[in-house]
């Protein structure tokens, strides 16, 4: 770790070294989700719930092609899958998927360092015969940049712009197929999750999903009823320098638009505010949030280590959520314009569904402006 920290235990996964920014999740369930969710590329995962892999992997708990995050720690051993959903197990899915992990080491003593240190730098290194350089990895280490600066939109997003069909899970069965197309969605993916793209599909609306660096006329020719903004990953004031000038675009079209995550960092820097990277970020299935004009708390999933500053705000941005852990932006929405954006994940997976009423909250924004 940054501090020269070393920690042995038990190589999980495929073999071989990777270096990432070190953080901790507390879900106690859904790590398949968390490890396919595009918001934490470049990142190490520390579970602090000890059983993890014991459900086992399937083909339906996944949120994008493939994993983007670095690695993983657990504390304890893999044991064999238990659920009558698993067709695989958690250790062959994370060699299969070409992920380094590591097993049977204090994670809550690496979460207390973490709540000390914040966000550091760490290596993982898995090896069958067990000999390691520990000063050529330290060296590794010490030389990789960090998320802050960085782009990572780039290396998750779409390549070419797909249509969306598919909708949420049907219980016991599938997902759905959405057959109603009565409004126009461009998502602009920045890494979004599949659960985004199939809460959006099950309004009824036709979804396109377009690469991060779509151009504001292509979009424009496109026709869109409304526009999303997806979650992803890396310093948003990175991305936001292609960004910003496209969401500036459309807030002048007055197209109503919804971000989420990064999405709502990119909105709120394209409104003139600023963001900086957090001691910690959040991230977990039970962070409470202060609805501001209700005074209704909401259980919220969370994935990000990046927050909007709340007095950069402009004048016309009115802040309708904040963290009761730390008083940080949760939501924005703009007082002239059908505009709105929270820092938390409103479709889960994994996670409470307290706030699924967002997207029709945004379909009715559509409705109303249409």
């Amino acid at each position: 770790m940054a501090n020269n920290t070393v920690f042995y235990g038990k190589g999980i996964g495929c073999e071989g070294e990777v270096v990432g920014e070190l953080c901790f999740n507390t879900s106690i369930f859904g790590y398949q989700e968390i490890l396919t969710d595009p918001s934490y590329a470049n990142q190490i995962i520390t579970f602090t719930f000890p059983h993890i892999g014991n459900t086992g992997t399937n083909n339906h708990d996944i949120e994008s092609k493939k994993p983007a995050a670095k690695g993983l720690v657990i504390r304890e051993d893999i044991t064999h899958q238990s659920n009558f959903r698993a067709t695989n197990h958690f250790n062959n899915w994370l060699k299969e998927n070409k992920l380094i992990g590591i097993c049977g080491v204090d994670t809550r003593q690496i979460t207390h360092l973490l709540r000390e240190k914040g966000s550091i730098n760490a290596a993982i290194v898995h090896k069958k015969n067990g000999v390691f350089n520990l000063k050529n990895i330290s060296k590794k280490r010490s030389k990789w940049n960090g998320i802050k600066g960085c782009d990572l939109a780039q290396y998750v997003t779409r390549e070419k712009k797909v249509y969306w069909n598919q909708t949420t899970w049907i219980k016991m069965k599938k997902y759905g197929k959405n057959k109603k197309k009565k409004f126009h969605i461009i998502a602009i993916d920045y890494g979004a999750k599949n659960n985004i793209l199939r809460n959006l599909a099950s309004l009824g609306c036709k979804i396109t999903v377009v690469p991060s660096k779509t151009s504001a006329k292509n979009i424009f020719q496109k026709m869109p009823d409304g526009i999303f903004l997806s979650n992803g990953p890396g310093d948003p004031a990175a991305t936001g320098k292609f960004s910003v000038p496209l969401i500036k675009e459309i807030l002048k079209k007055n197209i109503p638009t919804f971000g989420i995550c990064l999405g709502h960092q990119m909105l709120a820097l394209a409104l003139g505010a600023k963001t900086k990277k957090m001691h910690l970020g959040h991230r977990g299935a039970n962070h409470p949030v202060l609805e501001t004009n209700t005074g209704k708390v909401i259980i919220t999933v969370q994935n990000h280590g990046f927050e909007v500053i709340e007095n950069s705000l402009p004048k016309n941005a009115r802040v309708s959520y904040k963290s009761l852990f730390d008083g940080s932006v949760e939501g924005i929405e703009l007082k002239d314009k059908p505009v709105f954006s929270v820092q938390y994940h409103p479709e889960a997976s994994p996670g409470p569904h307290d706030h699924l009423l967002l997207f029709k909250k945004f379909y009715k924004l559509i409705e109303k402006n249409a």
